[in-house]
């Protein structure tokens, strides 16, 4: 007998089984009804019209569609109508009543209650009565704290007395813009007079809050509140990475404090040329922490840089505020080893192909790349002897620092000095630029020693640097010490 798997292996669907009567004689009931059930459960009920398409188990599979279909329409449309009680119409006091306890909706303007008409016991205001206190939040703008005081409707009486009292304690004029202020206005007997000042609360300065408040009598009194202060200096340390101001930055330090970092280094080295990725930049800056959380960054204190070949320690010390070798000796000597803040050097000092003559003749000097308008600075301190158009060399100026010392910086944007000026060492003297015969934005700095060019980077003129000694020494190695205790912060 061939099964059902093989009838589909031979590509004709399996008939649907069908009931044997004949095998339930001889069963008694309960017997006959458990295999009357068995076969119900497998029989095939359900035709697939997709499969063995015309034959007779399709047609009596479509036929059963066909009836199932027809019977839903036929009670679809035959739906007898449910009989129901219709309200009646609410007369127009009903409705008044209803809308008086309900809710109207927005959209039709909230329509609810009702007006009543005014009693008796009504009297009319004269004016609309004020709130008894008023309190207001403001911030100090380039009116400073008198014009924020006044905005926010402190009278002219109560402005002189508080200032008169804080004259001692703290200077009106040196709050800083977008400092918050409380304020608080009392009572006024009229509207044709200032609300009376009750409370003001602002901080008049980094270390110190004021806060005045009117006493029993009338009278306003002013009281300085200190704040205590942590000074301890910041020490910020991490690696150079791709570059060095980034990676400063990146640690939270300000763009002031890494602009100085950089120009100290620039007198002991070349910023891009001796600095690896691998090296570690020490820098460390005023600071100081107020109990209420704020901080504030100051200048630049100590600047390092480890590289396991020359590390260096520079410190400032003095009163004029100079950086210090920690050997005591001063940094501002000779000349600086890179003029341009964060440049990179393009090209250095002998014969070259010059890409703008098409031939190749003697580089006097080293080009630094860096930006338009990026800051020149003067290498050493000296004597303007020349400022403004040199030809190939664009707008130029040339610096005369005795002993047969001259430097020129050439291609400049602008010219930030004038012929016969005094400049020191580290000032701006112009802005980077591209003037002249130059195929984009950068320095071209020369040196000459008693009229023959030298590399900038072999030079090492200059002696005679400050040097400390005795008790001021030790102090200085003291304090240094000091400061490279500080637990970093990378």
């Amino acid at each position: 007998m061939a099964t059902i798997a093989d009838t589909a292996l031979a590509g004709r669907a399996p008939a649907a089984p069908r009931f044997d009567f004949s095998r339930l004689a001889g069963l008694d009931a309960a017997q006959r009804l458990k295999r009357s059930a068995l076969q119900f459960a497998d029989a095939d009920i359900v035709v697939d019209l997709g499969d063995s398409i015309g034959s007779g188990h399709w047609w009596r599979g479509l036929a059963t569609l066909g009836a199932l279909t027809a019977a839903a329409l036929a009670l679809g449309t035959s739906l007898p109508t449910l009989p129901g009680a219709v309200p009646p119409a609410q007369p127009e006091a009903l409705r008044a009543e209803s809308r008086a306890i309900g809710i109207g909706p927005l959209a039709l303007g909230s329509p609810s209650a009702r007006r009543a008409p005014p009693t008796p016991l009504a009297r009319r205001l004269a004016e609309a009565p004020e709130r008894p206190r008023v309190e207001l939040s403001a911030n100090v703008g380039s009116g400073g704290l008198e014009g924020a005081l006044r905005r926010a409707g402190v009278g002219r009486e109560d402005l002189d007395r508080l200032f008169a009292q804080l004259s001692g304690i703290a200077n009106p004029r040196g709050v800083k813009p977008g400092t918050g202020v409380t304020i608080v206005l009392g009572r006024r007997e009229t509207k044709a007079v200032p609300r009376p000042l009750e409370f003001l609360s602002f901080r008049a300065n980094f270390e110190t809050k004021v806060e005045a408040r009117r006493g029993a009598e009338g009278q306003l009194v002013v009281k300085p509140i200190a704040i205590k202060i942590d000074n301890t200096p910041l020490r910020v340390t991490g690696v150079v990475g791709a570059s060095l101001e980034r990676s400063a930055r990146a640690a939270g330090l300000p763009a002031s404090v890494v602009q100085e970092y950089v120009r100290q280094l620039g007198y002991a080295l070349d910023v891009h040329r001796d600095v690896g990725k691998r090296d570690r930049f020490e820098i460390i800056v005023a600071h100081r922490r107020a109990e209420t959380g704020e901080t504030e960054m100051g200048r630049l204190l100590y600047a390092g840089l480890l590289n396991g070949r020359s590390n260096i320690s520079l410190m400032r010390w003095g009163d004029k505020g100079e950086f210090f070798w920690q050997t005591g000796e001063a940094v501002r000597k000779g000349l600086m080893k890179t003029p341009v803040a964060g440049a990179r050097q393009t090209s250095g000092f002998g014969m070259r192909f010059h890409p703008v003559l098409g031939y190749s003749r003697m580089h006097k000097g080293v080009d630094f790349g860096a930006p338009r308008g990026t800051p020149i600075l003067a290498s050493s301190g000296g004597k303007v002897v020349f400022a403004g158009w040199g030809g190939g060399y664009g707008n130029v100026v040339v610096l005369d620092h005795g002993k047969g010392i001259r430097t020129r910086y050439a291609h400049m944007h602008r010219i930030g000095v004038k012929n016969g000026q005094q400049v020191g060492q580290g000032q701006s003297i112009g802005q980077v630029g591209s003037t002249g015969l130059s195929t984009g934005p950068h320095l071209h700095y020369e040196v000459w020693a008693n009229g023959t060019a030298v590399d900038p980077r072999s030079v090492k003129f200059f002696g005679g640097a400050q040097q400390l000694g005795g008790r001021d020494l030790a102090r200085f190695k003291g304090e240094m010490s000091r400061l490279k205790a500080i637990p970093a912060s990378d």
